[in-house]
């Protein structure tokens, strides 16, 4: 491991709250980040100006703040980190500079003020075109942004983000059609495009054929990106994988022929480091199975359920983060993990559930969607599939069944951390599609160590959206929701009848510790007094991802303090902004980016149909 890497122990991490499972005795592998400086204008007048508290930060850590180099406190901060500067106009820049045993360190960490609170990064759009395919058919296409990750790709302590962009003609899995080629972009924060990497012609663009990932993964301080790759992509420096000219394509539109690779992209450069042949393939005896072997082994004949891929990062030994790539949920569900260490990528293990039987209990259990924590409490992670958990050995850890004994089932949206403050261990609130199959469930609420359902209510029919946060103060932890469930607490108690419009997104974007509401381009707060949606911000010339899902190109904590930013597009997808929260908090607590849950939870993000991250630790108890 290069010495470049930085590390902190376990046991700091367990500061963030009592709740929060154990960690390893060894030391864990952590982002190495700077302040993240940000300065935005104030809901109180003047300037809002907020930076990280670290993980390795202590009690005494303190923090002198400057405008223009004039400094703005008597005595250093060790409050909340954020600050109001009454004075502040638009054209002032500040800088943070911290202190450790009363004294200030050399190293200034600065931020001009984002007009209109948010920060604009200029996107080389790619010019559209169009597709022909083996056939003769053709459709035309351009450009929009779409799903974002974070990552430290050169090792500054700042993110750069990777964004993917969706051509318009780009088809869910149930739909014939050719599709534009995937292309993903590397910028920073300043706006520069680091590289452009083309999926090409034999990757088909859908928001479940192409989940990437970003994160360190080799332990030299610099992100790497995983992705499914084929015949024909190009990196980021013009290098062709596999055979350039190759077209696998069938009439329909479908790739289900052919070679298909998994490839680690070199941060920096977007250079391909290491391919190696994806796992598992469409088939264990051939790279072209027929129509009637897609079926036998995946329950389709056309290509619907064979590339439903789902992608995670997970710290299965406690200490370094493994690459997580998993095929099919609707019946087979398979899944690889893989270590990249010294340039290389190595399979750590596979599980696979085998073909979809009534007897089998471990198909037909999986999400849209994937959650990554350590729900048996042994310091390493566990792989949350829906119904389905998978062990950091890479066996099955549970299947949830109902109390009649039947399977919960494939689902939509679930959402894992420490829901129930109030019992030991994480939960897993989820919504299921099919109640009735599973016994008459639309809405469970699981154990996650062991797969209990702790309480459900019924549904007839598909209950495709839910949500679980905090958003009302009278209650401990996390209150839930869904299409056909009422408002309930953590426990199951039922609140009300009435309940929030959103059920989607939910973001820490207020003073206080409770979340807010992110749909569309909009934010907006419950109030429990009225049980009605109060809107608080809607975002100008921005749009939202991914259809009726309406979801950002990304939700995390990457700059200021504990709260999250948010990253839409522009309507004309030509900018990305960056939106900041205006609000001064009176609590303080450490970047939402080291609690290991939260962070896996950033990485998963853009999976599928995209979810918010959650905490490991029910975060009021967390308040230092």
């Amino acid at each position: 491991m290069m010495s470049s890497a930085r590390h902190i122990c376990g046991s700091s991490l367990l500061a963030l709250g009592a709740t929060m499972l154990s960690q390893p005795a060894a030391a864990q592998q952590v982002e190495r980040l700077d302040r993240g400086v940000v300065a935005v204008p104030s809901t109180q007048g003047g300037n809002l100006v907020s930076w990280r508290l670290l993980a390795s930060d202590t009690a005494s850590t303190g923090f002198n703040l400057y405008r223009n180099n004039q400094k703005l406190n008597a005595q250093p901060l060790t409050g909340p980190t954020n600050y109001v500067d009454a004075s502040g106009g638009a054209n002032d820049v500040y800088a943070i500079k911290v202190v450790v045993n009363g004294v200030e360190q050399d190293r200034a960490f600065t931020a001009p003020v984002w007009a209109n609170g948010a920060g604009v990064i200029m996107l080389d759009k790619p010019a559209g075109g169009t597709v022909t395919g083996p056939g003769g058919a053709s459709s035309a296409f351009t450009y929009e942004a779409n799903d974002a990750s974070v990552g430290d790709l050169d090792g500054d302590g700042k993110y750069e983000i990777v964004l993917k962009w969706e051509p318009t003609n780009a088809k869910d899995n149930s739909q014939s059609g050719l599709t534009g080629p995937v292309l993903v972009d590397a910028y920073t924060l300043a706006g520069r495009r680091l590289w452009r990497i083309n999926l090409g012609r034999n990757i088909r663009a859908g928001a479940h054929y192409t989940q990437f990932q970003v994160f360190d993964y080799d332990g030299d301080g610099r992100a790497e990106v995983v992705m499914k790759t084929a015949d024909g992509t190009v990196d980021g420096e013009g290098r062709v994988i596999g055979n350039a000219n190759a077209d696998w394509r069938n009439s329909a539109g479908y790739v289900l022929s052919g070679p298909e690779f998994l490839t680690v992209f070199q941060g920096t450069t977007g250079r391909a480091l290491s391919t190696v042949n994806y796992v598992v393939g469409r088939h264990p005896d051939t790279q072209n199975p027929t129509p009637a072997q897609l079926n036998a082994i995946w329950g389709d004949n056309y290509g619907n359920r064979v590339d439903r891929f789902l992608a995670a990062t997970a710290y299965l030994d406690g200490q370094r983060p493994s690459i997580v790539m998993a095929r099919g949920y609707y019946t087979r569900t398979a899944i690889a993990a893989w270590d990249f260490r010294n340039g290389q990528l190595t399979q750590r293990w596979l599980f696979d559930s085998g073909v979809n039987t009534s007897s089998n209990p471990n198909t037909g259990q999986g999400n849209h969607n994937l959650s990554i924590a350590d729900v048996d409490a042994d310091g390493r992670d566990e792989i949350i599939y829906g119904s389905l958990a998978i062990d950091d050995n890479g066996s099955a850890l549970w299947s949830a069944r109902s109390s009649t004994g039947q399977k919960l089932g494939h689902g939509d949206a679930m959402h894992v951390g420490d829901l129930n403050p109030d019992r030991p261990g994480l939960e897993k609130f989820g919504v299921h599609e099919s109640p009735g199959s599973n016994g008459g469930i639309g809405t469970a609420m699981l154990d996650a160590r062991t797969g209990a359902v702790l309480w459900s209510a019924t549904a007839s029919s598909d209950n495709g959206r839910g949500l679980a946060a905090d958003i009302d103060p009278r209650y401990r932890g996390a209150e839930n929701w869904s299409s056909r469930s009422s408002l309930r607490t953590a426990t199951g108690q039922e609140i009300s009848t009435t309940k929030p419009g959103p059920t989607n997104f939910a973001i820490y974007w207020d003073g206080d510790t409770l979340r807010e509401l992110l749909d569309n381009v909009t934010i907006s707060k419950w109030n429990w007094n009225t049980s009605r949606i109060e809107t608080l911000v809607a975002f100008a010339d921005s749009k939202s991802n991914n259809g009726t899902k309406a979801t950002p190109s990304l939700q995390a904590d990457i700059l200021g303090d504990w709260r999250e930013e948010v990253i839409l597009p522009s309507a004309d997808s030509t900018r990305l902004r960056i939106f900041a929260t205006p609000y001064l908090t009176t609590h303080k607590l450490t970047t939402l980016m080291h609690d290991r849950v939260y962070r896996e939870g950033v990485a998963w993000q853009n999976t599928a149909y995209n979810q918010p991250p959650h905490t490991s630790y029910n975060l009021p108890d967390a308040v230092r």
